[in-house]
């Protein structure tokens, strides 16, 4: 019963928007940290009555219903103010992803006023062992946004799954919320742990996990939870008075000087296939691919009917040039799927696994990072399927170079 009337008053509450929106916060505080606030953001929506806002996320983002509560929230809070809302959120994609294709899908678009920017679920899944990749990615993001934007205003979501309950339960700070935290301090943007404010209340015994949250894909129950939380911060930063005008933020020294701050997607045509690659103009998988079950294996759009750099045979190589700290790769990883080998300036060559625990059953969109440490300046990256694959395990297909 106390699941279906939480779930039955949740709606009312966002709408009706009381103090505490149904919270009940068993710390004595809230979630989240208002830092540099938003009033740039603020002052667009009332002075100017219009409103660019961006959702840049994974797939809790890209098909989340706390995304449209929160459209519609900041309609009905600025009932004058025409906004344009994108959804730039993909599945499977972290902070390391989004740093590279910030350019194509956010600033591509035109001016943001405000960023809703999510990954720690999915840096968590992805890179567990790669910390380093998680402050790196996240601070492309930011850092590269401030610099070609500094009025746009920043906030940062951290979202829950079970492996964070589990550090929170065990005095520990989880990896990626940690990274993440850390360029929100640096950079003054507002941030929501809503990772730890589901542990606490469902420790304090207010709703459950397996009943009514469900998953790190949230219930209806768990999206409106977060839809909530959101609109507290917002109301929380609106209600802050407005300076005379709008402040340009400021960009601190680099936390990590190798971040992925000019991260892009470099095109296919910068690549030279040596042997067993080649451009494939619109790529799919075979007709008749199944899974062990029987299913059809699944492919996500924008990775699949697009160009493709396609090998499938051990020993298949190709290489690239670039200027700059770091190069990568943006692959579909399915199940067929294998190792590669990779040297940077004829450099030893280090073995990487392109498979990845979904890969049985989908082409997933995986951002492989082959270097991320090199000095500034040109480079020339080999790659090649390892000849040690055993056959229907050694492809690879390539969307996008990844460029720092």
């Amino acid at each position: 019963m106390k699941s279906f009337v939480t779930l039955f008053f949740l709606p009312f509450l966002l709408t009706a928007r009381p103090a505490c929106y149904a919270a009940n916060l068993p710390k004595g505080h809230d979630y989240f940290e208002l830092r540099d606030g938003l009033a740039n953001c603020q002052d667009k929506f009332l002075r100017e009555k219009t409103g660019r806002v961006v959702f840049l996320g994974g797939s809790i983002t890209a098909g989340g219903a706390w995304r449209n509560h929160t459209c519609d929230f900041l309609s009905r809070k600025f009932p004058d103010t025409k906004f344009e809302f994108l959804n730039a959120g993909i599945g499977s994609m972290g902070s390391v992803p989004h740093a590279f294709r910030l350019e194509r899908d956010v600033l591509s678009k035109g001016p943001v006023d405000l960023l809703f920017l999510e990954a720690a679920v999915n840096d968590t899944s992805n890179i567990p062992t790669q910390p380093e990749q998680m402050l790196r990615g996240m601070e492309g993001v930011v850092r590269h946004l401030r610099t070609v934007s500094p009025f746009t205003d920043i906030i940062q979501l951290h979202f829950v799954m079970e492996p964070h309950m589990e550090d929170y339960r065990a005095g520990r700070v989880p990896d990626s919320i940690d990274r993440h935290e850390r360029v929100a301090v640096a950079y003054g943007n507002p941030s929501l742990n809503l990772a730890r404010e589901v542990t606490d209340r469902i420790d304090a015994g207010e709703f459950t996990w397996a009943e009514d949250f469900q998953n790190l894909h949230p219930s209806p129950f768990g999206h409106r939870l977060y839809a909530n939380s959101v609109a507290r911060l917002l109301d929380a930063a609106f209600a802050k008075p407005l300076p005379a005008s709008r402040r340009a933020h400021s960009l601190p020294a680099a936390l990590d000087p190798l971040s992925y701050a000019r991260g892009r997607l470099g095109a296919l045509t910068l690549a030279k296939p040596r042997q067993g690659f080649s451009l494939v103009s619109s790529w799919k998988p075979v007709a008749d691919e199944k899974q062990r079950d029987g299913r059809p294996v699944g492919v996500r759009e924008g990775f699949v009917n697009v160009p493709a750099l396609v090998g499938t045979e051990p020993g298949a190589e190709f290489a690239f040039s670039f200027d700059g700290t770091g190069c990568g790769l943006f692959i579909a990883s399915g199940p067929d799927a294998g190792r590669i080998e990779c040297s940077v300036d004829r450099g030893a060559w280090r073995t990487l696994d392109t498979a990845t625990r979904w890969s049985a059953g989908l082409h997933l969109p995986w951002a492989l990072m082959l270097e991320d440490n090199l000095k500034a300046g040109t480079h020339t990256a080999q790659v090649r399927l390892s000849p040690t694959n055993a056959p229907g395990q050694s492809s690879l297909r390539v969307f996008h170079l990844l460029l720092n």
